[in-house]
């Protein structure tokens, strides 16, 4: 099983940052997990929320911004302990510190129109050319997951699963062409993991950070346990 830092190691550094990135590296890690969105001018960016607010407390709309804008938002601003400013990265940056990674998630975030999906999707295949190997596209919206396989898309794709839908969700994967599931922790149950790998699917699980439930997802036999403290799996597991 292996273990995955999900939007970086955000229980032990500022999530989806550069600097995030290039700590789970330090530690050992090789596998991780983040989330893409993209700006108005099409910049591909790294950030779950849509609104900076969370992260950086500043309240601000992201699909106001473009790529010039980010280097006012610091996303390490509540990490009292961490010692320098964490911009906004850029896929392209993500992608330079985590080269010599032997799994990498992208999530794409939700969009609200086929176009976008069409739109978001050519960009994210151009961007990970060289990746192939390592990256898995992931997603909720089928949207996205649907303009990957309608490009005839190289990368491996996965469906994301956060809603008790499970049997119709590993159909859905199927229909999709995906080779993966990424469940909700909360959803899964040893049938559930049987009957996704009856189908083939790889699986991994998110969000575990409790060590006994990550050993029994491992006895199960989930590819991929993804998690808020990389370090504490590493050193449990």
């Amino acid at each position: 099983m292996r273990i995955i830092g999900h939007r970086g190691a955000r229980g032990e550094a500022p999530e989806n940052t550069l600097g995030g990135f290039q700590y789970i590296q330090e530690i050992g890690i090789r596998a991780v997990e983040f989330d893409v969105r993209q700006l108005k001018d099409n910049a591909l960016i790294i950030m779950h929320d849509d609104n900076f607010v969370r992260t950086t407390g500043l309240q601000k709309p992201l699909y106001e911004c473009n790529r010039q804008d980010l280097v006012q938002y610091n996303h390490a601003v509540k990490w009292s302990e961490w010692n320098k400013i964490e911009a906004t990265p850029l896929l392209d940056q993500t992608l330079n510190v985590i080269r010599n990674f032997e799994h990498i998630e992208v999530e794409i975030k939700s969009v609200d129109s086929e176009a976008a999906a069409e739109k978001i999707a050519l960009e994210v295949e151009q961007q990970l050319q060289g990746y192939e190997q390592a990256a898995i596209v992931t997603s909720f919206d089928a949207k996205i997951l649907n303009a990957l396989k309608q490009q005839n898309s190289c990368l491996k794709r996965g469906l994301l699963i956060e809603t008790d839908v499970k049997h119709q969700a590993i159909d859905q994967a199927l229909e999709l062409g995906c080779c993966h599931i990424g469940w909700m922790n909360e959803l899964v149950s040893q049938d559930l993991i049987q009957a996704t790998q009856a189908a083939e699917l790889n699986i991994s699980v998110w969000t575990v950070n409790d060590v006994t439930r990550a050993k029994q997802l491992r006895d199960w036999g989930i590819q991929g346990l993804i998690t808020d403290y990389p370090k504490l799996m590493l050193q449990q597991l």
